[in-house]
């Protein structure tokens, strides 16, 4: 997979770093010289150019990427970098990051953004998450579909704890991927067991989540009244 990653500070880098290790090809850019630090990436592509430059994204060859990510330290440019990926060049997946979370509602499909990472969001997301159990967490905002990724610890109590995922009617428009178990990631099949603890992720949307909420943490006894 060709990813081009429009921003090459210690964000940008970092990640370029993860797709590298697990075999991606990776196109760094930058407009800044100072910016362009091959040996720290020695295996990444490097371009010193302006990302929001039609002509700069034609010399990146934008067209063959399969994603685009704008990682700069400014949301005005990873809005630019990512309509332009979407609208010019047809990339079918733009990540971009939100640095001031108040923009966050500027991150969607009308502005070619795919995925929107608020890392504000994601740790406090984070910090809720590991204190969190029976509390429906949002992780992450899909633009398409008005979808998130969201997670939930079963607790103990829960009325579902000990029911295998096929017998659970889960609202519409949600699906479980994941089921974390200690150590362990499970692919949640129809026979698979819920055990109190287990942390759920699933893609659901947004007007679903109060009722996925309330359905995780109904309590044992209070489901049959």
């Amino acid at each position: 997979m060709r990813v081009a990653i429009a921003g090459a500070g210690a964000v940008g880098r970092s990640i370029a770093g993860e797709l590298l290790e697990n075999g991606h090809e990776v196109l760094l850019v930058d407009k800044a010289p100072t910016a362009i630090s091959v040996e720290r990436v020695p295996m990444a592509e490097w371009l010193l150019a302006d990302a929001c430059e039609i002509t700069s994204l034609d010399e990146a060859a934008l067209q063959r990427c399969n994603v685009v990510i704008a990682a700069t330290g400014d949301d005005k440019v990873n809005l630019v970098v990512s309509l332009l990926a979407k609208t010019e060049y047809g990339v079918p997946r733009v990540v971009a990051r939100v640095n001031n979370p108040k923009n966050e509602w500027l991150f969607n499909e009308a502005w070619g953004v795919d995925v929107a990472v608020s890392t504000p969001r994601l740790m406090s997301a984070l910090v809720e998450e590991a204190v969190s159990v029976g509390d429906l967490v949002r992780l992450l905002r899909f633009s398409h579909g008005d979808a998130n990724l969201v997670e939930l610890t079963l607790p103990p109590e829960s009325a579902l704890a000990g029911t295998q995922v096929g017998e659970v009617a889960w609202p519409e428009d949600t699906s479980l991927v994941t089921i974390i178990r200690g150590q362990r990631v499970l692919t949640p099949s129809t026979e698979e067991t819920l055990e109190a603890g287990d942390e759920l992720l699933f893609v659901a949307a947004q007007a679903r989540e109060e009722q996925l909420e309330d359905l995780l943490s109904v309590r044992r006894g209070d489901s049959d009244d």
